[in-house]
């Protein structure tokens, strides 16, 4: 599918969709919780429907039932012995812990980049919990047999947190009892504070988290789940994001449907914005923000949040100054590299933008031209340069616009409700 996106104003009232992060969280929690649960505000994505889809594997019956997705379950006890987990490099990180609680052998396949993504952290934290686990050198197809026993253990958290989210979901489950996952360098660290706050919304076993370096498993019992618990999903701030830099760089906004007080990562978009000197208003029920102003260019740590790249590329690049993010090292397996892809295909809209060591240098406030531009089958970079398109001299072609489906399929028609003028087609160039 191709985006023909053209100079646009955005106004009106925008409503945030569900956010992935929480929702395949929800997912894995109802699945471990048994019993009954409700999920209110359901996310849509392509990754949420592959957690949906997981969860059915490990025995859990789903129903969806008028904009709200219903789960029973007795907890995990797989069916048919493999799990299909798309292109969600989530659900395949989180997941495979919970599938290897099971005595029987798991499968686990993968579509797209999640076939190259590493996954070596299983290879060698697995075999410690009484797992056996088989790898392709690192890679898909895994292949896990439990039943996972919690033990002392050390792990890496410097390449992925979702690693360590999926062996707290696991060691909740188990009832592990006086035992420590240490963690070294872990990263994203507000997604940890997410998967905490699922486990205790869910009424599972919470460890205490100890400044990220422990998180310590007491010998206290498991707190007794109720029969039928009924959860909110709440709103993406990943997928917001980019509305909130359009309508800072193209327009009018009030953003509804975002938890200012959320754990979400993404949440720190407010950062950047604020120290460019974007207009606007937040408050618990809205956030308004509007164009207006010049923008200044700004200096962000992007290593806990690192989906945050592409949407202040975009916001970078009509930023006057020179503009710098860190965090360069958390791009490299993402659908795509996404530092020399956001390089090379914001290049050619005319941005400069310099790569050295940890840093992204973006060179703004020139100016962009309409160009013809790729996704790379990369959600964030067809969102990202979509935004962009917003102000340039000219139309913008942006091919594989198909991809915004992974974590946000109504991304096209949403940017069209407020005003932007553009056009897909189902006829993708070669």
């Amino acid at each position: 599918m191709e985006a023909l996106v053209s100079p646009s104003t955005l106004t009106g009232i925008y409503r945030a969709p569900a956010s992935k992060s929480a929702m395949q969280r929800a997912c894995a929690a109802a699945l471990l919780r048994g019993g009954v649960t409700v999920l209110q505000n359901p996310g849509v994505s392509d990754d949420d429907r592959a957690a949906l889809g997981i969860i059915r594997q490990l025995g859990a019956q789903v129903t969806e039932i008028d904009g709200t997705i219903r789960i029973e379950s007795a907890g995990v006890q797989p069916v048919g012995g493999a799990l299909h987990c798309g292109e969600s490099g989530l659900s395949v990180r989180m997941f495979t812990p919970l599938a290897a609680l099971s005595a029987e052998e798991v499968t686990i396949t993968g579509a797209g980049s999640l076939v190259r993504r590493p996954l070596d952290f299983f290879d060698t934290v697995l075999p410690q919990l009484g797992v056996s686990c088989h790898s392709n050198d690192g890679l898909l197809p895994l292949k896990v047999r439990g039943p996972l026993q919690p033990r002392d253990v050390t792990v890496d958290g410097s390449l992925s947190s979702q690693f360590l989210t999926g062996l707290l979901m696991a060691y909740s489950a188990a009832a592990a009892r006086n035992v420590t996952v240490q963690v070294e360098g872990l990263n994203s660290k507000p997604y940890i504070d997410l998967t905490l706050q699922v486990l205790q919304d869910f009424g599972l076993k919470v460890p205490r988290n100890e400044q990220y370096e422990r998180f310590v498993y007491d010998d206290r019992d498991q707190p007794p789940a109720t029969n039928e618990l009924s959860y909110p999903v709440e709103g993406d701030w990943s997928g917001a994001s980019f509305l909130l830099v359009a309508a800072a760089l193209f327009g009018s906004l009030e953003i509804r449907g975002l938890d200012v007080f959320s754990p979400q990562a993404d949440k720190a978009v407010l950062q950047p914005l604020m120290q460019c000197g974007a207009i606007m208003s937040v408050r618990t029920d809205a956030i308004e923000v509007r164009s207006g102003k010049k923008l200044d260019a700004f200096h962000f740590n992007a290593t806990d949040c690192p989906d945050l790249f592409p949407p202040l590329v975009a916001l970078a690049a009509y930023c006057h100054g020179t503009s710098v993010i860190e965090g360069v090292s958390r791009l490299a397996h993402k659908e795509s590299n996404r530092a020399l892809t956001l390089q090379e295909e914001f290049g050619k809209m005319g941005l400069t933008i310099e790569l050295q060591d940890d840093l992204m240098i973006i060179r703004g406030g020139g100016g962009l031209k309409g160009a013809t531009v790729s996704s790379r089958h990369d959600h964030r970079i067809a969102m990202a340069t979509a935004v962009a398109a917003l102000g340039a001299d000219g139309p913008t072609t942006i091919t594989g616009a198909e991809a915004v489906g992974k974590s946000y399929p109504d991304f096209w028609r949403h940017l069209q409700q407020l005003g932007a003028t553009l056009s897909l087609t189902d006829n993708p160039r070669a």
